[in-house]
């Protein structure tokens, strides 16, 4: 897959507004997992009421995703397309909308308020909220019933147990949390909402492709026989930087340039090498047992602007059995970019994408188009709605934020890190009280003299 680039403010390149929807495949994340069969038929047509909470570049590009998502052809649990069951099974967009709005910055809301205005999408006033709190007043909304977290990483545990305890549908963005506590807020999270029959999807959209999906279940069944290693890179370049404005406090600052601090980001390990860690575990079905080692450090990009986060890792993971996972993240401009994930067998190998070959020369290629997976991670959960079966990403997508976690933290103390020994972790990355005003920027993390543990 080509690297997306992250932008701020209301540059939607990241995302597209598709104007005509594609065949949802619903149950995409659990493809792996559970029996084949499909079905023409959907439990019902309700409308999809979207609040958005997070209105930057990322939110209003997934919310217009969202609206884009205009299907009620359903595959339960598989994610295979098959020709028979779709026919003429789409409705119109006219049921999905947008009916409130939630950010911490006024300039942000008011951006993203225009862009919908323009697609016909009129906000009330009334239901545009701004503050620390704005997502507890969005919540409140009865109407609402799908809810899209994309505000930075850091409060994705909070508000998505708190939208999980209100019964909304939910679409979170990735990563999920920054550090241990907020992974368990988030399997609790996953928890309320199956007691709730409510569901949530996570923004690893990879898992939404029909490549990846095909691949990964034959790499499952044993096309390449016992998996002997596996390499995933996200080795780019910089993103982009908020440059600091005189009248910004160290809060504003911070949460606006968010991707350079880890307690909002995570790093870039967590943050944006998550879709590729998360491709290792969906082979593996399973997670790391430990990190065993990490190189790492802030050689490139060390200016005021660049927070205090690293700019290059590297990790070797161990899952059950013994095996290894070799993973590279990188963002530092002028070098050559990898962005690719890659698994060898007893009997070959693959991309885990759309290619195996096997030691006796024979290949397979997934020669299929995919459609956008922006659109349809939204697609996805929306016909799992309307099927009355809501899918539940909660889990996976935590265990692959915590694997990046444990390989961010093997790199910044120098040490290995074990799974099991990192869950019983209760440190909290963040201030004690969300307000403006001074915040100084941590230091940044010395391998050595740094503890995790």
């Amino acid at each position: 897959m080509s690297q997306q680039k992250h932008q701020p403010g209301t540059d939607l390149s990241r995302r597209r507004f598709l104007k005509r929807s594609s065949l949802a495949l619903a149950g995409a994340a659990v493809a792996a997992e559970l029996p084949f069969v499909h079905t023409a038929h959907a439990a019902t047509d309700m409308e999809i009421k979207i609040g958005l909470i997070g209105c930057g570049g990322r939110g209003t590009g997934a919310v217009l995703d969202a609206l884009g998502a205009a299907t009620n052809v359903i595959y339960p649990a598989t994610g295979y397309h098959t020709e028979d069951v779709a026919q003429g099974a789409t409705i119109g967009r006219e049921s999905i909308r947008v009916v409130a709005l939630a950010d911490l910055f006024e300039d942000r809301l008011a951006n993203c308020r225009q862009q919908l205005a323009k697609l016909g999408a009129e906000i009330p006033r009334a239901r545009c909220f701004t503050g620390f709190d704005a997502y507890k007043q969005l919540l409140a909304e009865s109407e609402i019933n799908y809810v899209i977290l994309a505000t930075p990483p850091h409060f994705r545990p909070e508000h998505a147990k708190a939208a999980a305890e209100a019964g909304k549908h939910i679409f979170m963005e990735k990563p999920v949390a920054v550090d241990v506590p907020g992974i368990k807020t988030i399997m609790e999270a996953g928890r309320i909402a199956q007691q709730k029959g409510v569901g949530i999807a996570a923004g690893t959209q990879r898992r939404h492709l029909r490549s990846y999906q095909e691949t990964i279940k034959r790499l499952r069944e044993g096309a390449i026989g016992e998996i002997v290693y596996l390499k995933c890179y996200w080795n780019g370049g910089e993103i982009w930087v908020i440059p600091r404005q005189p009248e910004w406090s160290d809060m504003e600052w911070q949460l606006r340039n968010w991707n350079y601090f880890t307690w909002l980001s995570g790093d870039h390990i967590v943050e944006q090498h998550v879709h590729n860690l998360d491709i290792m575990n969906w082979v593996m079905g399973t997670h790391p047992i430990r990190a065993v080692s990490g190189l790492g450090g802030r050689q490139v990009r060390t200016g005021e602007q660049h927070g205090h986060i690293f700019d290059h890792f590297a990790v070797e993971f161990e899952y059950p059995g013994g095996v290894s996972m070799v993973s590279q993240s990188r963002q530092i401009n002028g070098c050559d970019n990898l962005v690719e994930e890659a698994v060898v067998g007893t009997r070959g190998r693959s991309n885990c994408k759309d290619y195996i070959r096997s030691s006796d020369g024979k290949s397979w290629r997934f020669r299929d188009k995919d459609p956008s997976p922006y659109h349809q991670e939204h697609e996805d959960l929306i016909a799992s709605i309307r099927a009355g079966s809501p899918i539940n990403e909660a889990q996976s997508v935590a265990e692959s934020t915590m694997t990046a976690i444990i390989g961010r933290e093997a790199v910044y103390s120098g040490k290995r890190v074990s799974w099991d020994a990192a869950m019983q972790s209760t440190k909290r990355l963040g201030p004690e009280k969300y307000e403006f005003g001074p915040y100084p920027t941590p230091p940044v993390a010395m391998p050595g003299s740094y503890r995790f543990l």
